[in-house]
């Protein structure tokens, strides 16, 4: 028996170089890493997303504007060299809200509005008709700077310059 086991030794330290030299040939972790990072960051769109790697199996978080791009971004990462798998972990964003509407001022209320901001501009008068506001007189020019957002403030349909600038 003795005289086998320098035989047995040597069968042993091969098969364990050669299970070494199979498992040290596949890309790590961090090259797995680095590469679906990469390939990931080539797309502006999946830039809310992060990669993780264990053991080849790529874990994505975050979040994407759609469906169509939570699936883009999984096939990205299987295609990259080393990934065995990947468990797509990302959610898809909320729409954003609708825009508020436009709430338009009624007349009588906007006519009360406009008569008060007027009261810091002499000369200035307006006439209220359908949510238009349709503004006369004389003025001089960085008054109208500082009038025109105010009555702009007051939301209506529109505001009608008659005004001459001096």
């Amino acid at each position: 028996m003795l005289k086998h086991f320098p035989k047995i030794l040597r069968q042993f330290i091969a098969a364990v170089s050669l299970s070494i030299l199979i498992f040290s040939c596949g890309p790590k972790d961090a090259e797995v890493q680095t590469a679906v990072d990469t390939a990931l960051r080539a797309n502006n769109d999946l830039s809310g997303l992060t990669a993780t790697v264990k053991d080849g199996v790529v874990t994505l978080t975050g979040e994407t504007k759609d469906e169509t791009l939570k699936a883009k971004a999984e096939e990205i990462a299987k295609g990259v060299k080393g990934v065995k798998n990947v468990i797509n972990n990302s959610t898809v964003a909320a729409p954003p809200p609708a825009p508020a509407p436009v709430v338009i001022s009624a007349d009588e209320t906007l006519s009360n509005s406009v008569n008060e901001v007027l009261k810091d501009f002499p000369g200035v008068k307006a006439e209220i008709k359908d949510g238009v506001i349709t503004v006369t007189g004389e003025l001089k020019r960085d008054s109208w700077l500082k009038l025109r957002p105010m009555l702009d403030a007051l939301r209506p349909k529109k505001v009608e310059n008659k005004l001459t600038i001096k």
